[in-house]
């Protein structure tokens, strides 16, 4: 099968620059992106302890992770809006913050869920199985860039038929019952 390009269009710096940005992809997210649902399980699974301010619940989330997730404020804060706006937590301001804590329809709510803290995902049995596929990538992109620097024109070509061929398998794998 061919190409969907011509290859000889294609520049060393080409390739290059498209795997670095590959590789800065896998850098930003690996690890770190979960679920909507889960920031709000998180929120959740934190006021049932005890109350917070924002910054504390994003503070907590990276620290019982061990960093591997570190929610945004931008995901954070909309979520302790629409909890209260479900009357699940409630805000009371002092200092010009707002602490949040649990309503009791919320403590109802914490004690319905029936999943573990979205923290703990990460560790779960298949964890160390999801987090090898970013960090696999990141070595493919660096290998490729390599290979983009300082490889002839022939290397180069044999290296995207390799990426071709890669592509191709892993959406085999997707394909598979």
């Amino acid at each position: 099968m061919a190409n969907s390009f011509p290859t000889a269009s294609i520049t060393p710096d080409a390739i290059w620059q498209a795997m670095e940005d590959f590789r800065s992809r896998f850098e930003k997210s690996a690890g770190t992106r979960m679920g909507r649902g889960d920031v709000r399980a998180a929120v959740i699974a934190l006021l049932a302890e005890q109350p917070m301010h924002g910054y504390q619940i994003i503070r907590e989330i990276e620290d019982r992770s061990g960093g591997k997730w570190k929610p945004s404020p931008g995901s954070v804060y909309p979520t302790l809006q629409l909890l209260a706006d479900e009357g699940l937590i409630s805000a009371e301001e002092s200092n010009g913050r707002k602490t949040y804590s649990l309503t009791d329809a919320g403590r109802v709510e914490a004690e319905s869920a029936d999943s573990a803290a979205p923290w703990r995902a990460e560790t779960s049995e298949n964890g160390s199985e999801f987090a090898a596929l970013p960090k696999a990538g990141v070595e493919l992109a660096r290998a490729a860039a390599q290979v983009g620097r300082t490889g002839t024109p022939e290397q180069v070509q044999q290296a995207v038929a390799a990426l071709d061929e890669t592509r191709r398998r892993l959406y085999a794998i997707l394909a598979q019952d």
